[in-house]
């Protein structure tokens, strides 16, 4: 087999590390395509018997070998999610504050090239969106934007999250990276969540798609989640965005990028994406397109190599393929969603969505779903003091 880094290279003293960019640092030569070539079935049978797996188990599972392994698979990554898990599925839902963006991402609907209607809440807005949601009952929230400070400064976002504090348990974001000190006073503010997607892990890949903005600083994006776990939130949520780089090599970096996180902030829940994406304004085509096979396996390998990792499933996908996943590792679900500015309160067609969804179920609907599954819907697992 081609030569890999050592266990010990790999798996060092993530606390002395200074970046997850030290780690991907150490793959640069690695021969991914012979490595996984040259995995066989005694291979991954071996891998499915361990308790704890190592990194070349994790290649193992995302090799094509192991698609001829997917029910052993997901035979484990059950037991395991309800080890961990519970028969439980966390529920939250997105709201959208604003979709003006300084980036020229060129498979976003966001992009600041596209000519589409631009808009921001207003405190009034924000508070009849809160109110709206309210209604269904859902308590964590998942505030975005499009990556634009200018628009939507610190002072304006701890401001909207002042106003959704009267409604929601838990508030979450979704919005350009900051600084350290600047995720403390949103932390303050109340915000307890963070997701971040580095989009594509892929450094050559990343200045292809990000031709301008304060997005094309790919390493400043790569650390974004470990200054969110520094500054004290509870969760953070990271991924990549399937599509855009080679798929294996790019869920074997999330994961890893997952590992590094959960073993150096022992008191930050970590949990995975796995976004792949969908039409939006501009008509991109993915790079590397994943079928639903290739999503499942990912999906697996990523519960066996980090049992205790949180697996979040959106509404990007449809709504019969997410109530199998239900049984095959995930554990948090968004419903009900929009991805349009003031989408709940004002109705739908009041701006051009960032993707378009592919789960329409309302948020009665999709519990009801998870019930019938045999799990139970949680709307509420944290409260703000």
């Amino acid at each position: 087999k081609p030569v890999t880094p050592s266990q010990h290279m790999v798996h060092m003293e993530q606390r002395n590390i200074m970046s997850f960019y030290d780690i991907i640092e150490k793959y640069k030569d690695f021969d991914f395509e012979a490595y996984f070539d040259n995995v066989t079935d005694e291979d991954i049978r071996r891998t499915l018997n361990k308790d704890k797996l190592s990194y070349l188990d994790f290649l193992n599972l995302l090799s094509g070998r192991a698609q001829d392994h997917l029910e052993a698979m997901a035979q484990k990554a059950r037991r395991l999610t309800i080890q961990y898990f519970g028969r439980t599925i966390g529920l939250y839902i997105p709201m959208y504050l604003a979709n003006y963006c300084s980036n020229e991402c060129i498979y976003c609907g966001f992009n600041k090239t596209n000519k589409i209607l631009r808009r921001k809440l207003t405190p009034e807005a924000v508070e009849a969106e809160a109110l709206e949601i309210a209604k269904t009952e859902m308590k964590h929230v998942l505030l975005l934007t499009g990556e634009a400070k200018e628009v939507t400064p610190p002072d304006y976002l701890e401001n909207c999250i002042k106003i959704m504090k009267k409604h929601f348990s838990s508030i979450s974001i979704e919005i350009f990276p900051m600084d350290e000190d600047e995720y403390r006073s949103l932390k303050q503010a109340g915000v307890d969540g963070l997701t971040i997607y580095q989009e594509v892990y892929d450094e050559e890949v990343y200045r292809k798609v990000h031709l301008s903005g304060q997005k094309a600083d790919y390493r400043y994006r790569l650390d974004t989640p470990e200054r969110g776990a520094k500054a004290g939130f509870r969760m953070i949520n990271l991924g990549t965005l399937f599509g855009l780089g080679e798929k294996k090599k790019e869920a074997f970096f999330s994961g890893m990028h997952a590992m590094y996180l959960e073993d150096k902030y022992i008191d930050t829940e970590i949990s995975l994406s796995l976004p792949r994406i969908n039409e939006a304004e501009g008509g991109f085509k993915p790079y590397h397109p994943i079928n639903d096979i290739d999503y499942v396996q990912f999906m697996l390998a990523y519960r066996l190599f980090l049992p205790r990792v949180g697996i979040t499933i959106s509404t990007r996908e449809k709504a019969e393929f997410r109530d199998k996943l239900i049984h095959l590792g995930a554990t948090k679900f968004s419903a009900g969603s929009s991805t349009e500015v003031g989408g709940y309160s004002q109705g739908t067609d009041t701006s051009i969505p960032q993707f378009e969804i592919s789960d329409n179920r309302d948020v009665a609907e999709t519990v009801k779903s998870i019930k019938e599954n045999g799990y139970q819907p949680i709307f509420k697992d944290w409260e703000m003091l």
